[in-house]
């Protein structure tokens, strides 16, 4: 491992990335484009199961279509926002066709001032009832947990691939494959693997070309039919320096 990239990712490590990965349309995103990026992902996530899971609840049939979508694009509001303050945000192509939502070794976003600034304290109050209990006491430590047991001593040093995705109209092209290459390369110059949660049963064939294997499948269960989850992880691999050849992914969560 690198001296820049330690444990801790930092100021230098992201200017790094940003100096020596600008090849093709994928670029890093800023806090200003907060709101365009999060429009983006909630056009690319309108129709995904788990993005699906904390609107389409029992306690929200009286809910309109319109409501649902307002409180979906709030949602990918606070954790673009939150990305921004504390990940990597990347985008390929024209006008956000595609992006994709990065924590980096030894980052999170769960400290009180993220959660202040990015409007994620927001959800307790805007969630129903058992939106609430899906996202804060299911969801959220699901992840969490399975992350820790499966990366074990490496959770703290690897890159998590928290969000991917492209708006329907630019699938097809390639752009997640950059979006996604954008890191895995600097990931495979100094040894780091990459984690990514799935809910699109396409995307595990898609994301091995990438170097993405599975290693294990989990449920969301407080629903009439549970919401599975591939868990995935890529191995760092220094001989090809993390290039792949590989077809458009659609939508992941």
């Amino acid at each position: 491992m690198g001296q820049i990239f330690s444990n801790v990712w930092s100021a230098e490590s992201s200017q790094s990335l940003i100096s020596s990965q600008t090849s093709g349309s994928a670029r890093v995103l800023s806090l200003h484009e907060w709101k365009a990026v999060a429009y983006s992902l909630a056009i690319a996530f309108e129709h995904d199961d788990v993005a699906r899971y904390f609107v389409d609840a029992p306690d929200t049939t009286t809910w309109t279509a319109k409501e649902k979508w307002e409180l979906h694009l709030k949602m990918l509001e606070y954790v673009v926002y939150a990305h921004l303050l504390k990940g990597l945000v990347v985008t390929a192509g024209d006008n956000y066709e595609c992006v994709g939502l990065w924590m980096p070794p030894g980052r999170n976003m769960d400290d009180h001032l993220t959660i202040l600034r990015s409007g994620m304290w927001r959800l307790r109050y805007q969630l129903s009832p058992e939106g609430r209990k899906r996202f804060f006491q299911e969801f959220l430590p699901l992840l969490h947990d399975t992350k820790e047991v499966v990366m074990g001593p490496r959770d703290n040093t690897s890159w998590y691939l928290v969000y991917i995705g492209t708006r329907p109209e630019a699938r097809g092209k390639g752009l997640a494959r950059q979006v996604i290459e954008f890191v895995t390369r600097e990931a495979d110059k100094h040894n780091q693997a990459c984690y990514l949660e799935s809910s699109n049963d396409i995307n595990p064939i898609i994301y091995g070309k990438m170097g993405f294997n599975v290693a294990r499948k989990v449920a969301l269960s407080r629903s009439e039919k549970p919401v599975f989850m591939d868990i995935m992880i890529r191995e760092p691999n220094s001989s090809s320096n993390g290039i792949s050849r590989s077809p458009e992914t659609t939508e992941k969560k």
